[in-house]
């Protein structure tokens, strides 16, 4: 492992100051940076295993059988990994034999962070179907859209949603099977039937998963994209995206766990939605193929959290902003709750170093605080920091068989710290969009490329930056101004706690800034005194002339803000 990690390290750091020009940029030789303007990985090739995900997972089980796979923060409810096997497995088989689900067929799981959530994932896949994942806050036109859109067969949930599925079956004339989490001794619905009975049906013959026949290659996952620049969209992804991805970040230079053994095991709090792509695949799948302790959380009780941290002595925190800033700001926030924190990524959305450094601040001790990059569309990492990078507003190289390219607005490549669209190419880019071949022909060129939509910079050695959403950026009289740049501005205030700016139409300008702010508990902040504060801080024609204060910040479920609702309510 030593090796490696030299190797990597002296491949990232072999420069030379002399070296020749693309697009009238000087660029090193040897760099990560090709004379097409292409960036390559710093990190060693990866093989991607021909397997199916649900094999990827369980391929080290008898490593690790009676260590603890899932285990909810509030109860203690959970399973062990072999536990975990056993009752995915014959739940896959009643899948088959009950339900009559068959290869491709798509299943929809719509449920908080219960223990449970990966073992119904797996069995899915096990019964050769296809996941597809609904945020359990929906309301039924928001479900019966993605069933329809889907083909789901069968959904399953909590008995407290059965009411609102319900009335989403019917308003797309569905008729199909409700499968029930139970949680508690409580009946379950009329009409619906129970995973345990399911999952713990000792009788069920299991030799019927042998009629599967899925390779690498057939899909897998079909989530949906969180629709800030649209309607969602079903992101098409195969085993074989996910389990490349899972390959990539575990490079020594940027993974979060040690290996599980007899006297270790790593635990990892699953704060993120397993709904959603970062949680389901950064935080499941690939913590799940390593034998890491996941500790989930159905419902997010900010005491509850960050005693749970302490309690179960995670170490490893994938985050979204909100949390981070959360954890700096409330009042148990603290170095004791946070004294067995070894790796802090933030995903989903840009942190500043400023947040960074504060929530550094109250850990009090060295850590690895670092950024991840990536899309549902992109299974999800494209570029993650190495432990060694410390530029908070980074997120480090590309990871291993993955290139990029900054463009201009001809697709035209651009040169070291020149800001353009993002293009990724590698093993985890998505197939395509379901059923949608327009909005393929937006993001997948013909040449191989997937198009963001986000803007950055890369330096001379390959290090990236994300400025902001292509489609986000506000032009005021001409002048391109991030909305993200102003939110970390109006976070840097006092008073703040959170924020959120966009661009509204302008008689003189063409478009000028509006934000919204969230103030901290006990502390005020006028408007007219939020807009000096920005105006002291940015160039004119940046300044933000209309703040409104609301109780909260809409975001989605992976942090992303929700700039359509605030339009769309306010504008």
């Amino acid at each position: 492992m030593a090796s490696k990690l030299l190797r990597t390290a002296n491949r990232t750091l072999n420069v030379l100051q002399n070296g020749s020009k693309f697009a009238g940029v000087s660029v090193r030789k040897n760099s990560l940076w090709t004379k097409e303007g292409i960036i390559k990985s710093p990190y060693a090739r990866v093989d991607v295993p021909n397997y199916t995900l649900y094999d990827y997972v369980w391929l080290n089980l008898e490593k690790w059988p009676e260590r603890t796979l899932t285990v909810c923060a509030r109860t203690g409810r959970g399973y062990t990994y072999e536990q975990a096997f056993n009752l995915s497995n014959a739940f896959a088989a009643n899948l088959r034999q009950k339900f009559k689900i068959r290869d491709g067929d798509v299943i929809t799981v719509m449920l908080p962070n219960v223990p449970d959530f990966p073992l119904i994932m797996l069995g899915v896949m096990a019964a050769g179907g296809v996941v597809t994942t609904i945020n359990p806050i929906y309301t039924a036109h928001e479900i019966q859209r993605q069933l329809l859109m889907s083909d789901s067969k069968m959904i399953v949930t909590l008995p407290d949603k059965v009411n609102v599925v319900r009335e989403a079956i019917k308003i797309a004339k569905l008729n199909i099977p409700i499968i029930v989490i139970k949680t508690n001794g409580d009946p379950i619905p009329e009409g619906t039937v129970a995973f345990n009975e399911l999952s713990e049906d000792i009788h069920v013959d299991k030799s019927c998963l042998k009629k599967v026949r899925r390779t690498a290659n057939d899909l897998c996952f079909l989530p949906y994209s969180s629709g800030t620049t649209g309607l969602p969209k079903g992101v098409e992804l195969t085993h074989r995206n996910i389990i490349a991805n899972c390959q990539q970040i575990s490079d020594p230079a940027i993974n979060c766990n040690e290996e599980t053994t007899a006297t270790h095991q790593d635990v990892a709090m699953a704060i993120l939605p397993f709904f959603h792509i970062y949680g389901s695949v950064v935080v499941g799948f690939h913590e799940m193929a390593q034998g890491v302790k996941l500790v989930t959380l159905d419902k997010f009780q900010p005491e509850v959290y960050l005693q749970a941290i302490e309690k179960f002595k995670v170490n490893i925190l994938f985050l979204a902003p909100p949390l981070i800033i959360l954890m700096t700001q409330h009042p148990m926030a603290s170095a004791k709750v946070y004294q067995y924190l070894d790796h802090v990524i933030n995903g989903a959305a840009p942190i500043v170093a400023t947040d960074a450094e504060r929530f550094l601040s109250k850990v009090q001790r060295k850590i690895r605080f670092g950024q991840g990059y990536g899309l549902t569309e992109t299974a999800p990492v494209v570029a993650m920091s190495p432990k060694t990078l410390y530029d908070y507003n980074a997120v480090g190289h590309p990871v291993a068989n993955t290139d990029i390219r900054i463009v201009d607005n001809d697709l035209k490549n651009l040169g070291p710290n020149e800001t353009g669209e993002l293009l990724v190419r590698g093993p985890q880019v998505m197939r395509g969009y379901r059923n949608n071949s327009e909005a393929n022909a937006n993001v997948l060129t013909n040449d191989g490329w997937f198009r963001t939509g986000d803007l950055a910079t890369v330096d001379d050695d390959g290090i990236i930056k994300i400025c902001d959403r292509l489609k986000e950026l506000i032009k005021v009289k001409g002048f391109q101004v991030p909305p993200a740049e102003l939110e970390a501005v109006l976070r840097d205030h006092p008073a703040v706690s959170d924020a959120a700016v966009i661009g509204v139409p302008h008689a003189t300008k063409g478009e000028t800034p509006k934000a919204f702010v969230a103030l901290k508990p006990g502390f005020s902040a006028s408007p007219k005194d939020l807009c000096s504060f920005v105006a002291e801080r940015v160039a004119a024609y940046k300044r933000i002339d209309d703040i409104s204060v609301l109780e909260s910040i809409p975001r989605s479920a992976a942090g992303k803000i929700l700039r359509k609702d605030l339009k769309s309510k306010y504008c």
